[in-house]
């Protein structure tokens, strides 16, 4: 007989979580990971010396399927009561965005279920929690049942959009947790029939990444057959092309002088490349029928389809009945510009301070920049109009004028192993 209260915590998963999560049903290989580590560990820079912190890690993440989490386990010793983990537990749910949650010491499993109702609750919500013996964790599809409550999944046909699988290409690469939640939560919305999406992501957390398993998992599924990725520079399109859409092969091309081929299922195109300056001749997007697209991913939305009179937002609205995807790091909210308005509240946002603190990103330092203007002051040239087409004022203005400062955010370097 063991005596429980001697084992390690290591132990306790050993002989007796896993081994209770298997008999359940969970997959070894594809569901059931183990000390799964979701940041990299802030970095810490001290002069020009560089060091991490301490990395977020679950002790066990369930899968559905593959980048599909569906619930959290905490482990602990025995010398722990059962419910002794099901904070921590219940703080890595809420950023994973994860429903299902458990804690553990080996004797059974605390069940702390988000998606449970009660009537005696304000608009019914409840966090109830039950403890289970070893024998009774539930099994992948029971779990995935309580996922699809928590989705508000309902339909079969929204069911086969939200399990629709991840693209592989054979390596190691998969998506960090912010990523897998922007996919997950948009691909979902998708599939419960909202038509307009934006995804708030910080400079250098991968959006184009993110953008293709979106396209990737709605196009395999069959819900999005012609798609069309719009950008406003061709160094973007070229990027992307080159990058991780490389992976549509054959079934991807790029508009180019405004020339339109309709056999393709994913196009790629500046906003400029679909329209004509020159009076007379029609917008090459016109070229398509207004149903051609069933969804189209906006990149950097903010630069011009959030204004209503813009060119850019011509074209959207030609393309009125198919799925638009804003992407953007910066959301515009000005009295002439709004992204909110046009796309609705974001579906996800991962900040520039999520980005730090995580590890994913290195700290950065402002270092402020005098210029000539702020000695000298700036004069308009004869002629000069504002934004609003009235002639500014001939005479200098200072900073004050402007409210405002020129800084430039400087990036410190650091050369770390990435665990993504």
């Amino acid at each position: 007989m063991i005596d429980k209260k001697t084992l390690s915590e290591r132990d306790i998963c050993t002989k007796f979580i896993t081994p209770a999560l298997e008999k359940s049903g969970w997959n070894k290989l594809t569901q059931l990971l183990e000390e799964v580590s979701f940041t990299d560990g802030k970095i810490y820079v001290r002069g020009k010396l560089t060091a991490r912190g301490n990395q977020k890690r679950a002790d066990y993440i369930l899968y559905y399927k593959p980048n599909i989490p569906i619930a959290i386990i905490e482990a602990k010793d025995n010398k722990h009561s059962v419910r002794a983990g099901i904070q921590q537990a219940l703080d890595y749910a809420q950023i994973l965005d994860i429903p299902c949650v458990f804690s553990s010491n080996g004797d059974g499993f605390l069940f702390h279920d988000r998606t449970a109702t009660d009537a005696r609750l304000p608009d019914g919500q409840g966090n109830i929690e039950t403890e289970i013996g070893l024998d009774e964790f539930p099994s992948p599809d029971q779990l995935w049942e309580k996922y699809k409550k928590y989705k508000g999944i309902s339909t079969p046909t929204a069911e086969k959009i939200a399990s629709q699988d991840y693209y592989f290409d054979g390596s190691n690469r998969k998506p960090r947790y912010y990523q897998q939640i922007a996919v997950n939560r948009t691909v979902e919305a998708i599939a419960n029939g909202q038509n307009r999406i934006i995804l708030v992501m910080a400079t250098g957390t991968g959006k184009t990444y993110t953008a293709f398993q979106i396209i990737h998992r709605l196009w395999k599924s069959g819900a999005k057959k012609r798609i069309l990725f719009l950008a406003d520079r061709n160094a973007l399109i070229d990027q992307t092309r080159r990058g991780d859409f490389k992976h549509f092969k054959d079934k991807m091309t790029v508009v180019k002088h405004r020339q339109i081929d309709k056999s393709y299922e994913i196009y790629l195109a500046l906003y400029q490349g679909l329209t004509n300056n020159e009076p007379g001749i029609e917008d090459a997007y016109k070229d398509f029928s207004p149903d051609f697209f069933d969804l189209i991913v906006i990149d950097e939305c903010h630069r011009g389809s959030a204004k209503e009179d813009s060119s850019w937002r011509e074209i959207l609205s030609y393309f009125k009945n198919a799925t638009h995807i804003g992407l953007t790091a910066t959301p515009k909210e000005t009295k002439e510009t709004s992204n909110t308005e046009y796309f609705g509240d974001p579906v996800y946002t991962y900040s520039l301070k999520q980005g730090i603190d995580d590890g994913f990103l290195a700290p950065y330092r402002v270092v402020r920049i005098g210029l000539n203007i702020d000695a000298e002051g700036w004069r308009p040239d004869q002629g000069k109009t504002d934004k609003d087409g009235n002639e500014v004022e001939d005479r200098v203005y200072n900073r004050k004028d402007f409210d405002r400062n020129l800084v430039i955010e400087e990036r410190t370097e650091l050369v770390a192993k990435k665990t993504h």
